[in-house]
């Protein structure tokens, strides 16, 4: 009879248990993490190239590109001159390829940092994003530009 009566009680214990977890609300499943990664459609101020802060002769032009998917052209400001060009990503991979493009060819106090940017986005085969800092690299090499993101449209 105590058997029973055991039984009895792990069974009525696990219905009631198996009742319960039926009535408990189901977690929601979780969001997918937003893509940080997506670099397109903002502005992107230069800070440093080759590992080293940019020091600029006229603070109010500091280089800075933004990536238009629309149409696949980077467009940006080398610090005096407008730059701009077709570009490829593989965002899933952090792969980026810009093409030789187009500049204006106005006479700079600053032309050494313009070209080293320029040159810094030809060179760079794949970027890398912590926070609002993107990295320009080249293969396994150092860091050839590190950008900030900038808050506030671009002068």
């Amino acid at each position: 009879m105590k058997k029973v009566l055991i039984y009895f009680n792990v069974l009525l214990l696990a219905i009631v248990v198996t009742s319960c977890m039926s009535t408990m609300p189901t977690p929601n499943p979780p969001t997918p993490p937003k893509n940080t990664n997506n670099i397109t459609g903002k502005i992107w101020k230069l800070t440093e190239l080759n590992g080293r802060p940019i020091s600029l002769k006229n603070p109010s032009a500091n280089p800075y590109f933004r990536l238009n998917t629309a149409n696949m052209r980077y467009e940006g400001h080398g610090g005096c001159n407008g730059v701009g060009g077709t570009f490829e990503i593989k965002p899933d991979m952090m792969r980026i390829k810009f093409n030789q493009g187009m500049s204006t060819m106005i006479a700079c106090d600053d032309l050494e940092t313009e070209r080293a940017f320029v040159d810094a986005l030809l060179a760079s085969d794949n970027y890398s994003v912590n926070g609002n800092t993107l990295t320009l690299n080249k293969a396994r090499m150092a860091p050839l530009a590190k950008f900030v993101l900038q808050t506030h449209n671009a002068k």
